[in-house]
Formats: C-alpha cells, sequence, structure tokens
C-alpha cells in the first residue's frame, strides 16, 4: 500500500465504534493521516456517556481509554454537528479521502402489538436518555402515582438497566452523576414490583453475569426467579456447554431462584416462557399485560401453547433492542436497520461499494455484541479502508482547516476536544461542589453544553 499524500478522513460517530477506527487509522504503519471525528451530540463516547445506567461506573471507565485515543494530536473532534443537516455526504467528500460511518443505534426496536401506543407503554430507549440527561431527551418523566406494578419486556442488559432504576430509590442514586431534574423525577416513581418478561428459557436471556449479579446489591430490593418456565431443553443444554458466560448467567439465576425474599421494599421479578401478545388499555391508559406462555421446543427455540396470562401492570417499558436511523443520502436496510455493506464497504441500492465510504459498529452489523465486538469490527473496516487508499480520489480541500472554515461559514456552532475538557472540568466541579458530592453531575441543556465547551 503506498500513498504519497496526507490522507484525511471523517469519522461520522464518537462512540467507541468511531474512536476506535481512528485510533486504528492513526496506527496504520507507513500512513500519514489525520482523522477528524464528528457527532451530533455536543459531547464524545455516544453510548458510554448516554446509555449506560449512572449505577454503572465500572463499565464507564471505557472513557478513560477513550480519553487516550482522542488525546491524539492527529485526531480532532467537532460535536454538535448534526450528518444530513449542517453538513452532507457530498461535502465530507470535498475534505476527506473516504467516510466512515459509526452512528449507531439510537433509537427503540418496534414491537408489534396491540396497545404499544397507549399511554403508559414507553421505549426503554427514551427512558435510558431520560435517566442519562442526553440534551434532546424530555426534562421529566411521567411517573404515574398509580403505577405500582411495571412491566419491563426483554431479557438484555438495557432491560435490566431499566428494571434496576425503576426499583431503585433515587436517594440511593444521589452518588452518581444524574442531573438535578432525574432525581427530582425518580422521587415521583412509585414503583413497587418490576416484572421483566423472557420469552424464551434462561438459557436463552442475553443478559451477562455481572450485570445480574448486581441487580441484588441495592438494600432496597429483593430479586424474585419464578419458577414457572424456569426449564431447559436438549438445545438449550448445547448452549450451555458452548458458552461459559451463559453458565454463569444461569448459576446466578438459580441462586435467586433458590433465594428466599428479604423483605424488601421492592421487587424485581423475572419470568420465564411468557410472550408479550398485547398491552391492555382502559381509557387510553395501561393497565395490565397479555403474555402467552411458551415452551421449549428442544432446540432452544419456543411455541406458543394457546395459553394466556394477564398480568396487572400500569406501565410497560420496551426494551427488545435499540435500531438505527436512516442516514439522508445513503442506502438503508429497513429490515436489518443498517447501511447495506460488506463487511466495511456501504453499498450502493445495486450492491456496487459507493467510493470511499464505509460502516462500523452497530451501523454496520447492528446492535449486537460488546466493546470488543466494536474493535474487531473496526479493524475489518479501517483494513479494507486503508487497502482503498491508492484508488481513492484526493479531496479537493485537503488542508487540514478547510473544514473547520467550512463549519464557521454555515455557522454551525461546533464543539471540540478542547471544548469538550472544559465542560468535563465543569461537570466534575458541579459534582465536588454539590451538598451530595461525587464524581460528576452532568450538564443536561444542549445550549448550555455547547455555551461551556465553547467559551
Amino acid at each position: 500500500m503506498t500513498v504519497d499524500r496526507k490522507v484525511r478522513v471523517a469519522v461520522v460517530g464518537a462512540g467507541p465504534a468511531g474512536v476506535y477506527a481512528a485510533d486504528i487509522l492513526t496506527k496504520t504503519e507507513d500512513l500519514d493521516v489525520t482523522v477528524d471525528i464528528l457527532d451530533r451530540d455536543p459531547t464524545p463516547f455516544g453510548l458510554i456517556r448516554y446509555g449506560v445506567a449512572p449505577d454503572h461506573p465500572r463499565i464507564k471507565e471505557i472513557i478513560k481509554a477513550l480519553k487516550r485515543v482522542m488525546a491524539n494530536d492527529d485526531i480532532r473532534f467537532f460535536g454538535n454537528v448534526n450528518f444530513g443537516t449542517d453538513i452532507k455526504l457530498e461535502d465530507l467528500k470535498g475534505f476527506y479521502d473516504a467516510v466512515v460511518f459509526a452512528t449507531g443505534a439510537r433509537r427503540d426496536r418496534d414491537l408489534q402489538i396491540p396497545g404499544v401506543d397507549l399511554d403508559g407503554s414507553y421505549g426503554a430507549a427514551d427512558f435510558v436518555y431520560w435517566y442519562d440527561g442526553h440534551p434532546d431527551a424530555p426534562r421529566e418523566w411521567d411517573f404515574q402515582p398509580h403505577a405500582k406494578e411495571v412491566a419491563v419486556l426483554g431479557v438484555g442488559n438495557v432491560g435490566l438497566d431499566v428494571a434496576r432504576i425503576l426499583a431503585k430509590t433515587a436517594d440511593e442514586l444521589l452518588v452518581t452523576e444524574i442531573p438535578d431534574n432525574v432525581y427530582e423525577g425518580l422521587k415521583k416513581n412509585a414503583t413497587t414490583d418490576v416484572h421483566v418478561f423472557a420469552r424464551r428459557g434462561p438459557a436463552q436471556v442475553k443478559f451477562t453475569p455481572m450485570e445480574l449479579r448486581e441487580l441484588s446489591h441495592s438494600p432496597t430490593i429483593d430479586v424474585v426467579v419464578h419458577p414457572e418456565g424456569y426449564e431447559f431443553d436438549h438445545g438449550s443444554m448445547e448452549a450451555l456447554a458452548a458458552a461459559k458466560s451463559q453458565k454463569l448467567v444461569v448459576k446466578v439465576l438459580g441462586d435467586y431462584l433458590a433465594k428466599e425474599p428479604t423483605g424488601a421494599p421492592h421487587r424485581i421479578h423475572i419470568h420465564f416462557c411468557q410472550n408479550p401478545v398485547e398491552i391492555l388499555g382502559e381509557d387510553g391508559k395501561v393497565v395490565g399485560l397479555r403474555t402467552e406462555i411458551t415452551e421449549l421446543d428442544g432446540t432452544g427455540n419456543v411455541r406458543g401453547t394457546g395459553q394466556f396470562k394477564d398480568w396487572p401492570v400500569q406501565a410497560v417499558y420496551r426494551a427488545i433492542g435499540y435500531y438505527s436511523d436512516n442516514l439522508p443520502g445513503l442506502p438503508f436496510d429497513s429490515n436489518t436497520g443498517v447501511l447495506p455493506n460488506d463487511g466495511g464497504h456501504v453499498l450502493d441500492i445495486d450492491g456496487s461499494p459507493i467510493e470511499g465510504v464505509y460502516a462500523t459498529g452497530w451501523i454496520k452489523r447492528g446492535p449486537v455484541g460488546l466493546i470488543g465486538h466494536t474493535k474487531s469490527d473496526a479493524a475489518q473496516t479501517i483494513k479494507m479502508l486503508v487497502e482503498d487508499l491508492p484508488n481513492l480520489p484526493a479531496p479537493e480541500s485537503s488542508e487540514r482547516e478547510a473544514f473547520d472554515r467550512h463549519l464557521d461559514s454555515l455557522g454551525v456552532e461546533y464543539t471540540t476536544w478542547q471544548g469538550w475538557e472544559k465542560l468535563d472540568a465543569h461537570e466534575e466541579s458541579l459534582g465536588a461542589s454539590d451538598a451530595h458530592p461525587r464524581e460528576r453531575k452532568k450538564v443536561v441543556p444542549r445550549d448550555e453544553m455547547v455555551a461551556i465547551a465553547r467559551s
């Protein structure tokens, strides 16, 4: 691979996928490259900042590693830049040899059952963005005083996060980075019982062992695993034999199943082989959930039994997965929610690669896998990009500051890495000076974040 010019690459999306792509690029031998990372949020780190529950500081440790990458002088950050509104693909191609999309998946996947639009039926992503203080989320959450029993649909880590936040007291979360509006909102939460529903059995849940164990770390919560549906078929046993982590998950579930409740004021119930088929309502509000009882079919999958059960819940949180946004000017596979790609190149509607356009992370493979998968994803994509570079045309404006001037000419109030460091320090100072001192307290309003970063 020989490229006899300074290479400029734009990465759209400042979450782990985008940062890892930039890191791999700038460490490529015999390549003189600089990378600009763009994001519509004023802050970097994507779902690490706005998708991880605030009581999970260990997971947020990944930010320290991402900060080290972003401190590289060959990598710049442009926040508060919205692809499709502030900047288009054609614009980026005028400044960069290649563009990598790492925009992730931010919204809830649709659930096609009756009653999903009732008042009291919520998407988990919306709730997560609220309690994580995303600037585009509403400032208040509609906690109803009568909603003491709540359903969570989905058995991934997001479902567990939602269940745990609903079951914890607001005061327990004061040691975290939650902003004041989230604390005041959580004080209105009347939930005493959170029911988590799984379509299949314990061997098929998508929890990680650490997340599952942490459910019981609160003194105000009892975790209750119900024996109905707690079954294993041949396919389940094969899955457990092949995955050590899944064995650990089942062991933790078994420990919860055997444990007597302590009488804690809040309970998280885990139900297996219950397939949600309808959200029940009266006068436009959620009053219950109807599930069909399922049974394992021998392969680890389930079939319906034709038997149904109604659960008296007053709110439903749908945690069945994330879904990516369609990016303006690019093809989109609406079935899988990804940019069509061959493992790295974004493909046009005729299946041919779009010159100089690549994808990595969840927008490439869908919202599955952990951080380790994101690194290998980025490596695969960047390998293709580097192999293509000798045949890619140079941009019209290759000067590094040309893109800054373009944004300035458009009046875009973009933030930078230095601006993020100011905001970072400001949030830490808010946490240190709070009546309940903690590591940081988040700033929520977009205009306030931008003003601090650009000051």
